[in-house]
């Protein structure tokens, strides 16, 4: 018998959808806040890929070479709760009943690690449309290098308005056009509705003639969201185009099939009444009672995709009979293509005059070839930020394999690509830009921190060495800002030798941290043997000695290009008969995880001590005493002039030390 409210599902596909509908008025509800109506709309869809479509197996729920499901619009997580329930994932009723409350595993909009079938995490929207071109670009480069028999998977994406209107969509849309991501597919959620009211309020351009110039396929259903085998028609076409990303419009009405909210602004992020749940439980045709659940379902959901479990078996082996190939796919993806390291680099000599960012190419012509997971690439700034694959091709169509992205003047796509790359699992990729422009990045990077991506953000003219350039790109505020964000490590080395150790740490680490690489514009003085095997030892800690004394009357304090200033004035205190000792702070997060008695021995707080860094002081007095730094915009001129302008250099930390022991004298 035909479904009345959803056309062509079968029996099954229909209890799942009503079911899931049901359960995105009930959670909300229960929780008094969430968002019901776009899940409501999206339950068809959503059960028409998990039913027909996806590659995937709930009793794997891992399994590598599944598709990848994002959703783009994160408040609509009750979907994706709903579908893993019904499709038989480890989402039980109490998980769905503790929608939104502490400690549980249906959080307000989906993270990472948290929730099976969540492979990113969503919510800041538009970011889910990276993340998936991020996807996209690793499945490829995995299925160039491995085959098709052992890589062949698709990435799905489902977005709303606000994804669109979002720029980061405009970002990654155009450069996944450019690059012919045939296996991506994105679905409009079109329903006219945001928080405010009409999209129209703010949104009259054409998505289909936009995509289309971007290069895309694009589908435009109308209305047919209720539809399951229009909606699987769509997808199929979607599968069968291979040239280019799909994009598919589909006009949804949002809390549909409610009476009383469907196409109503409220139904975006306000909980349903009572009586409007009752209603629209009636027409569903499921009990008026919350949290209504069919035990039975996830069974048969498992039993329904007993092909896609063969798909897997049939995957497993072979990857068996590949032998080494095969096995060589499964350590990239257990390590996420960390580095071998079987050669050491060759290291700059002692006293020279090396700018770090100089050093970053050097440890990529080092460590790329050992690398199974690196990418690299940059917005536009590749020759400036050292991050040149010289063994690797462009990425693109006529490349697949290609590690070297040029992700073009966007950097919140690219960051929110990296995420997408480094989540997809086997690599660990590198994007590069001007320090000030994390500014352009942040929101991708805080994503990837709270998801705790393995991507390597790489940013160089770090301070106001970048001179003429002036204030608008002298970075000053950044450091402490970016210091700020949880699980992120913020590494600024202190010569062109440490930079080699700290990118080898990161590449060779099985589980890398996210890590936002800083380094210089301007030349370094290369440590001398004495200080370099301080480096050595413990550069890797966050914090280290790197000139020791025990008679020490003062402590001086810096990080990257300011450590040379550090060790300048020691020397020149020294001269003076005054003894000083110094130490370096590449990773302040690093440090801080380090047992107490290491960072006891080396703040020695019972001495006096200061900070120099070529930017903003907020922060430094949970290390020091006190600290020089910048606490305004910079200013075009020579960098060397700005520097000294601002008083980073060894005879302000001489005229404090002589000023301080004078004063306690």
């Amino acid at each position: 018998m035909a479904d009345a409210l959803f056309p062509g599902a079968n029996e099954l596909e229909g209890r799942a959808i009503r079911q899931i509908s049901a359960l995105a008025m009930d959670a909300p509800a229960a929780a008094k806040s969430g968002h019901s109506g776009t899940a409501m709309a999206l339950a068809p869809l959503g059960v028409m890929l998990f039913s027909r479509i996806l590659r995937h197996d709930p009793t794997d729920a891992l399994w590598s070479d599944r598709d990848r499901f994002i959703l783009s619009c994160g408040h609509a997580s009750m979907l994706q709760y709903g579908l893993a329930n019904a499709f038989g994932y480890d989402v039980q009723l109490a998980d769905l009943r503790a929608f939104r409350q502490p400690h549980s595993r249906t959080p307000g909009h989906p993270e990472n690690g948290v929730t099976q079938t969540v492979e990113v995490t969503t919510g800041p929207l538009g970011q889910g449309i990276a993340n998936g071109v991020g996807m996209a670009i690793a499945e490829r480069i995995l299925r160039s290098d491995y085959g098709a028999e052992l890589v062949d998977h698709r990435v799905w994406v489902v977005a709303g308005d606000g994804c669109l209107e979002e720029g980061i969509s405009h970002e990654a849309a155009s450069l996944a056009g450019s690059l012919g991501l045939d296996r991506l597919t994105v679905f409009y959620d079109d329903n006219h509705v945001t928080i405010d009211g009409p999209t129209e309020l703010a949104m009259h351009d054409d998505p289909a003639q936009r995509f289309a110039a971007y290069g895309w396929h694009v589908i435009n259903l109308g209305e047919q969201a209720n539809d399951v085998d229009a909606l699987e028609r769509a997808a199929r076409e979607a599968i069968a185009e291979t040239q280019r990303p799909t994009l598919v419009i589909v006009r949804t009405h949002i809390g549909f099939p409610s009476p009383e909210m469907m196409d109503r602004r409220e139904a975006h992020g306000s909980p349903f009444s009572a009586s409007a749940i009752s209603e629209a439980k009636a027409l569903l045709g499921v009990p008026d009672e919350p949290f209504c659940v069919d035990p039975e379902m996830p069974h048969e959901m498992v039993e329904a995709l007993s092909v896609r479990r063969d798909q897997r078996i049939a995957w497993e082996a072979r990857v068996t009979a590949a032998g080494a190939k095969g096995a060589r796919l499964l350590t990239q993806l257990d390590t996420n293509g960390a580095a071998i390291v079987d050669s050491g680099p060759e290291h700059y000599e002692p006293d020279a005059k090396v700018a770090t960012r100089k050093a970053m190419q050097r440890a990529m012509d080092w460590l790329a070839p050992q690398t199974s997971g690196l990418t690299a690439g940059s917005a536009d700034l590749t020759d400036n930020t050292g991050v040149v694959l010289s063994h690797s091709q462009a990425q693109g169509v006529a490349n697949p394999g290609g590690r070297q992205i040029y992700y073009g003047v966007r950097e919140f796509a690219m960051g929110a690509i990296l995420v997408g790359q480094a989540l997809h699992g086997g690599f660990r990729p590198a994007g590069s830009t001007f320090f000030v422009f994390s500014d352009y990045m942040r929101p991708a990077i805080r994503l990837a921190a709270l998801s705790h991506a393995g991507a390597l953000f790489v940013f160089t003219h770090d301070s106001v060495g970048v001179g003429e350039d002036g204030p608008t790109h002298q970075p000053v505020e950044h450091l402490m800002a970016l210091r700020a964000m949880p699980r992120l490590h913020v590494v600024r080395p202190s010569d062109a030798n440490e930079t080699l150790d700290l990118v080898a740490e990161f590449l060779s680490a099985k589980q890398p941290p996210t890590t936002a690489l800083v380094l210089s514009r301007q030349d370094m003085r290369v440590f001398n043997a004495r200080d370099a095997a301080a480096s050595a030892e413990g550069a890797r800690r966050g914090g280290y000695v790197v000139r020791e004394h025990d008679a020490a009357r003062f402590t001086l304090v810096g990080t990257g290009s300011e450590v040379a200033h550090c060790l300048e004035a020691c020397d020149q205190l020294a001269a003076e008969g005054v003894v000083t000792r110094v130490v370096a702070m590449p990773c302040w997060a690093c440090f801080d995880g380090q047992p107490h008695e290491y960072r006891t021995a080396v703040l020695r707080r019972s001495v006096p001590s200061v900070a120099l860094e070529a930017g903003a002081t907020l922060g430094w007095t949970k290390y020091v005493d006190e600290a020089i730094g910048i606490d305004s915009f910079g200013m075009s001129a020579p960098g060397d002039y700005v520097f000294d302008y601002f008083n980073i250099n060894s005879s302000t930390l001489v005229t404090h030390v002589h000023d301080v022991l004078g004063a306690s004298t």
